[in-house]
C-alpha cells in the first residue's frame, strides 16, 4: 500500500470535489474491512484493491463514482445492480453516501473479495 499517493489523491478529491471525497472515503473503509491483508494502489484514476487477485477499483468521474469490480460480470446480483456489459467488468454509480448501503455496497465488495480469494 502507498499510504501518501493514497492520502494526495483524497486531498485532490476533497479540494475539487468534497462530496466525491465522502463517496470514496467511505468505500475504502468498507473495502478495507472486508479482509485484514487488503492491498490498495492509485491506478487508472481511482484506487484498486487486491486481496489474493485484484477485485474492486473505486473511480471518481464528473458527476459520480463508480465502484467497480474486475470479475463482476460472475458475481450474483440479486439486487440487480450491477451495470455494465463487458466480457468480465461490472459497477454500481453512487452519486451520494446513502446510495452506499442503498446499493448493498458491503454485500457486493464482500462477494468480489471471497471470489478473489478462491
Amino acid at each position: 500500500m502507498n499510504g501518501s499517493r493514497i492520502q494526495a489523491f483524497l486531498d485532490d478529491l476533497r479540494d475539487r470535489h468534497a462530496d466525491h471525497c465522502a463517496i470514496v472515503s467511505r468505500l475504502r473503509e468498507i473495502v478495507r474491512q472486508s479482509a485484514p491483508s487488503i492491498a490498495e494502489e492509485i491506478k487508472y484514476g481511482g484506487i484498486l484493491f487486491s486481496s489474493r487477485a485484484a477485485f474492486c477499483g473505486v473511480f471518481p468521474y464528473a458527476g459520480h463514482v463508480t465502484l467497480e469490480f474486475s470479475a463482476g460480470a460472475s458475481l450474483p446480483d440479486r439486487h440487480r445492480l450491477l451495470q455494465g456489459q463487458g466480457k468480465l467488468r461490472r459497477h454500481i454509480k453512487l452519486f451520494a453516501v446513502p446510495d452506499i448501503q442503498d446499493r448493498h455496497v458491503a454485500e457486493y465488495v464482500e462477494l468480489a473479495r471471497q471470489a478473489a480469494d478462491a
